[in-house]
């Protein structure tokens, strides 16, 4: 037995445990075939018994690869990376034409290596900071049939319940042939088990993040996107949920897949009730010429196991990009709080009406001033200009640098929105470069939003685009950048790729988007991106990797948002998640809802503000002040801190949610009532999490953001009786008729705070 500190090979069966104190993954190489078997996926086993006892080995009906050997049909077995068709007529995670045209492929362990660290995957968004914490170990097998080779990487580190998987194909240098790539997906798991509930997350424009949950069945269910983006209708991220879990215990799977571009997310159940999930970039349009030399690494899949429920399993996801996906630059770092005029001045603004908008920001407290759509070319509206990123003097007379320069001596950062992947027809660089916009010359290209996408499959267009934007950002000092992307690619062409490479489109352009990211952190390394397609139409972990957060929907009521960012909780913390208060009716819904209701919802999340503060009145101005100055105390707390979900706004009129830090042990607990109930019942709040034995001063928090009169309670009492709203009027009923009465979409905050007990 050859040991590592987390991989553990046993050499004379080659069996490979890869653990840490939170989980085992247990996996070997079959005699006689090569192939790779899974044992297990979860839970610590000490010592695993490697004597031959969890091979599963009867006769079933099927095909078989050894002629007079009846159990060595695939279908049969749980595998790490399957293929369709060689005794297997489930979905495989990969599938490669050869010359002749067939798909008959023969893979088979050669050796394997174990390094320190994560995988270095260049420009492709990849889990990183981790030489001291993670292990590799790389599995090589090779094609009986090819000069193909094939290696699965596995990543684990030494404290989250998670392995990192991910592929690569190669093909020789001495190979004579090219080969097509028709479907390489980055991750297989299979289960022994059908005993689980599929959730993920979908919508549309405005209602992104919504969570379904289903019993799986027998057969296929997937969720994909072949938008060129990772789209508002489905996230790439899914959970298998045991039936009997909730957000507070149970065993739960998730699954999420570092990459902005196409996706397929798949679960097939067999008919002996194993359970297959593969995630990773579409088959659909995409084939990849394996030229001799050449090879293809797919995207990395996050998996995790737990058996502490949904929230179990966003623990992990959320520590785990906070630690090694974000940018070390910005992922502890207080987020500056900032107010977009876009939904206070729309295309309609002048240097004027922005400067009146900042002084009233700084006034309040705010930290950063955002510039939006409309500042370019002739943007008036959306019909044009975009891939014209030159100053419209109409607007801005004095130039840019002369706004910058004075929002800076407010003492406010200045932001600036960019739409870089789209262009207008009446641009100077559409009249003279029609080539790069996507889609066939001979053919009808269709237009959203008045917009059509470049071929960001060209290195020249992702260089054209960046020196327009660097000549920008080279002219005067600017903090911040809001990237949008406000409609996905159909009529999928390049007129610069060659007709056999048509299939690497939808790739090639989202590894041009990762490069374009990648030129303006490395020239800018103070500049703070925020990604943004339409709200949360790329929101994904792979955007992470360059940009530490997301505008998670342009719709921006509260109510709505509830369910948005509770549901993108599941798999992103709070940090990656930017959330505003917005003006009254609400822009998107027309809802009426509290300015304090407005705050505490954003709050759990990148705070910010989009509404024309010089309308608000006086106290409304005080409000936010106030509003602003409590985010910036709790904000190490808010974006650090453990978020844990309560109760769902899915299925619940009165949602909650808390965030809880163990060291310090402080807390932020929010509630919310979305319709006021006649003669409701008592309510009362269970908090997870907490010390049962420490002690805890629980503090409501008034309208004003002051703490009330503290209240010492114990982490046991407070998790099992919980939070009690009511009030005891026994001896007071006079009070009770005088209480301000409840009211829709209300909130209320409670601080707390672990103290010595005064009885130890």
């Amino acid at each position: 037995m050859q040991t590592t500190d987390l991989i553990q090979v046993d050499q004379q069966h080659l069996v490979f445990h890869l653990h840490n104190d939170k989980i085992s993954y247990l996996f070997r190489v079959i005699p006689k075939i090569g192939q790779l078997e899974n044992y297990y996926y979860g839970p610590r086993i000490q010592q695993p018994s490697l004597d031959g006892h969890l091979n599963e080995r009867e006769i079933r009906p099927g095909n078989n690869l050894l002629t007079g050997n009846y159990t060595t049909s695939l279908e049969a077995i749980r595998q790490e990376y399957p293929v369709f068709g060689t005794t297997d007529f489930r979905q495989g995670a990969y599938a490669i034409r050869y010359p002749d045209g067939d798909e008959i492929t023969a893979f088979k362990y050669s050796s394997y290596q174990v390094t320190p660290g994560y995988p270095d995957l260049g420009e492709l968004p990849h889990a990183r900071y981790g030489d001291e914490t993670a292990t590799t170990l790389t599995i090589t097998l090779r094609d009986e049939n090819s000069p193909l080779t094939l290696q699965l990487h596995y990543t684990i580190n030494t404290t989250n319940a998670l392995i990192i998987r991910s592929s690569t194909f190669t093909n020789s240098p001495q190979s004579k042939a090219t080969y097509q790539l028709t479907k390489a997906l980055s991750a297989n798991l299979d289960l022994p088990s059908a005993d689980y509930d599929l959730i993920h997350l979908h919508g549309a424009w405005a209602k992104e993040m919504q969570i379904q949950r289903q019993p799986l069945m027998v057969g296929r269910m997937s969720i994909d996107s072949d938008r060129g983006a990772s789209s508002h209708q489905h996230n790439p991220f899914i959970a298998l949920a045991a039936t009997n879990a909730d957000e507070q215990q149970g065993q739960v799977y998730g699954a999420a897949l570092l990459y902005s571009g196409n996706f397929l997310a798949q679960v097939e159940v067999d008919n002996y009730a194993v359970t297959r999930l593969s995630l990773g970039i579409s088959p659909t349009q995409f084939t990849w010429q394996l030229t001799p030399g050449t090879s293809f690494q797919t995207p990395e899949v996050v998996l995790s196991c737990t058996t502490t429920g949904l929230n179990g399993m966003s623990h992990e996801f959320h520590d785990f990009y906070r630690r090694h996906l974000i940018d070390r630059r910005w992922a502890d770092q207080p987020k500056p709080i900032l107010i977009n005029n876009w939904e206070a001045t729309y295309f309609d603004f002048n240097e004027t009406k922005l400067l009146q908008l900042a002084t009233k920001a700084q006034a309040v407290g705010l930290d950063l001033f955002v510039l939006d759509d409309g500042w370019f070319g002739r943007r008036d509206s959306d019909n044009g200009s975009l891939g014209n990123w030159t100053v419209d003097r109409h607007k801005l007379p004095a130039g840019l640098p002369h706004l910058v320069t004075a929002i800076h001596q407010l003492g406010l950062k200045f932001g600036l929105w960019f739409e870089p992947e789209m262009i207008s027809t009446d641009t100077p660089l559409f009249q003279a470069h029609p080539e790069w916009r996507l889609g066939h010359p001979d053919k009808n290209i269709s237009h959203g939003r008045n917009q059509y996408v470049l071929d960001f499959s060209n290195p020249q267009v992702v260089t054209a685009i960046f020196e327009q934007m660097a000549a920008i950002l080279r002219s005067t000092k600017i903090d911040y950048i809001k990237w949008d992307m406000n409609r996905y690619i159909s009529e999928a062409f390049s007129p610069y790729l060659a007709a056999q490479q048509q299939g690497e489109l939808y790739h090639r352009y989202i590894m041009g988007v990762y490069h374009l990211y990648g030129l303006l952190a490395q020239s800018f390394p103070e500049l703070m991106i925020e990604s943004c397609a339409g709200g949360g139409g790329r929101f994904d972990a792979g955007m992470l990797y360059y940009a530490p957060q997301a505008w998670a929907s342009d719709d921006t009521d509260a109510i709505e948002r509830l369910k948005i960012q509770y549901g993108a909780s599941l798999g992103y913390p709070l940090q990656a998640i930017s959330s505003h208060v917005s003006a009254v009716p609400n822009h998107q819904v027309g809802r009426v809802t509290p300015l304090q209701t407005r705050g505490d919802v954003a709050m759990f999340g990148t705070f910010g503000y989009e509404l024309d503060i010089t309308k608000l009145s006086e106290a409304e101005l005080v409000q936010i002040k106030r509003q602003i100055a409590f985010v910036k105390q709790q904000q190490h707390l808010l974006l650090t801190g453990e978020f844990t979900r309560l109760v769902s706004p899915f299925t619940s009129n009165q949602p909650a949610w808390q965030v809880y830090d163990r060291q310090s042990g402080q807390g932020l607990i929010a509630a919310y009532q979305i319709l006021s109930p006649a003669n409701p019942p008592y309510r009362r709040l269970r908090l997870q999490g907490l010390v049962p034995e420490q002690a805890y001063q629980l503090s409501r928090i008034d309208a004003h953001y002051q703490l009330g009169q503290p209240l010492l309670v114990h982490g046991d009492e407070l998790m099992n009786l919980g939070i009690i709203f009511s009030e005891d009027y026994s001896e007071r009923p006079a009070d009770y008729w005088d209480r301000p009465q409840p009211h829709d979409f209300a909130s209320q905050l409670f601080a707390l705070r672990a103290v010595a007990d005064p009885q130890a």
